[in-house]
This record gives structure tokens, C-alpha cells and sequence, in this order.
């Protein structure tokens, strides 16, 4: 279930980014608004379009998919490790310490 979350999760995450980048900025009201344009500086914006619902759907969504794998993680979602499963080196095949020689003085 993690991995299906996490690919519906990158999917919403690009799908975010490429909705954000083809709408229209909005900056450039606001902007002309100081240099004496006929527009309010922070009045209405006029009807919500096609694309900015929909990017509070995926934003939403986004949210959501970030929320359930946080969750799932903090349960303890899955490890690669075995519990309980401690590997143990003979002495004799552990590696010999690194002896270090002084360096001479000139």
C-alpha cells in the first residue's frame, strides 16, 4: 500500500508543478497596481478558472497522499532489516587494527 500511496504521490506532485507553470501569473496586477493602473490593488480577481480548481484539487490531494504516508511511516510502515537478527563476526575473521607509524622529523 506504501508504494501504490508514494506513486499516486509523485504523480499528484508533477501534475501540481506542470498545472502551476501553464496558468497565467497573477503578479502583474498587483505590480500595476502601484504605477497608477485603472485596477484594485486587492479587489476581487473575477471568476475562478478551470485550472486553478483544479489545481486545488491536486493540491489537496497532494496534501492528503503526504498525510497518509507520514501515518504510515510513523506505524512503522516496513524495514529492510530483520527484528531481532544481530550478525556476528568470529574473532578471527575480524579485520586487524590500523597501526600507524610516526612520520619522521627533519
Amino acid at each position: 500500500m506504501t508504494i501504490l500511496v508514494s506513486i499516486v504521490h509523485v504523480l499528484m506532485c508533477l501534475l501540481l508543478i506542470f498545472i502551476v507553470l501553464i496558468q497565467g501569473g497573477k503578479g502583474a496586477e498587483v505590480g500595476a497596481a502601484f504605477g497608477g493602473s485603472s485596477q484594485t490593488l486587492f479587489g476581487s480577481r473575477g471568476a475562478t478558472t478551470f485550472l486553478g480548481k483544479l489545481t486545488t484539487v491536486f493540491a489537496a490531494l497532494f496534501m492528503l497522499t503526504s498525510l497518509v504516508l507520514t501515518v504510515t511511516n510513523l506505524r512503522g510502515g516496513g524495514t529492510v532489516m530483520k527484528p531481532g537478527v544481530v550478525r556476528q563476526v568470529p574473532m578471527n575473521q575480524m579485520p586487524a587494527p590500523i597501526q600507524k607509524t610516526p612520520i619522521p622529523k627533519k
